[in-house]
């Protein structure tokens, strides 16, 4: 089943990318210097993660999601 409820109530952290991303002249592949883009932590209150970025000097913007609508099928109807 896709369909559990694991990792509702978790906030997470995400840096905002520091530098564009470019196109790999070889691979086509997009990509950056910028490692903090790959860095995605996650905290179990909101508490928690504002103390953190409070902690490490971090300017922080709190974006709520949407409600997310599950779109439920059988596994039969992926053959139609």
């Amino acid at each position: 089943m896709q369909s559990g409820r694991a990792r509702v109530g978790v906030w997470l952290l995400d840096y905002e990318p520091t530098e564009a991303k470019r196109l790999d002249p070889l691979t086509g592949w997009a990509g950056s210097g910028d490692t903090r883009a790959q860095v995605q932590l996650s905290f179990a209150t909101q508490e928690a993660a504002v103390a953190y970025a409070q902690a490490h000097g971090l300017e922080y913007d709190i974006q709520p999601l949407g409600a997310h609508t599950l779109k439920l099928q059988a596994y039969a109807d992926n053959f139609r």
